[in-house]
């Protein structure tokens, strides 16, 4: 499956609102700034693989100011539950549906 992780403030609102199709999953870490993750979805599966679900998240945090502090909670959502209302600055997003998990960080390259 493919990975995308958005680097800056502005990568993360072109991959969240741009790139991201509808069914696409979309990864953050709850409560902090850091990368958005999104993982493509041309299956249009209902839920990702236990393993790919758990690399996303892990690069969310890893890719975060959390990345220090053990377990991080990772808000997962379509990308169809993420928006942008008017006047948030780059990279902030609001979710309308998401399931939280917590998991170690990870960085690409470890």
């Amino acid at each position: 499956m493919t990975v995308l992780v958005g680097k800056t403030a502005g990568d993360n609102d072109i991959l969240s609102l741009k790139l991201a199709s509808p069914k696409d999953f979309w990864f953050h870490t709850a409560g902090e700034s850091g990368s958005h993750v999104v993982v493509r979805n041309p299956d249009n599966l209902d839920r990702l693989p236990r393993e790919t679900r758990r690399f996303a998240a892990a690069l969310a945090a890893g890719y975060s100011k959390a990345r220090r502090g053990g377990k991080v909670a990772v808000h997962e959502a379509r990308a169809r539950d993420v928006s942008k209302p008017r006047g948030l600055p780059p990279g902030k997003v609001v979710l309308s549906r998401f399931a939280t998990l917590r998991v170690e960080p990870v960085r690409l390259e470890e």
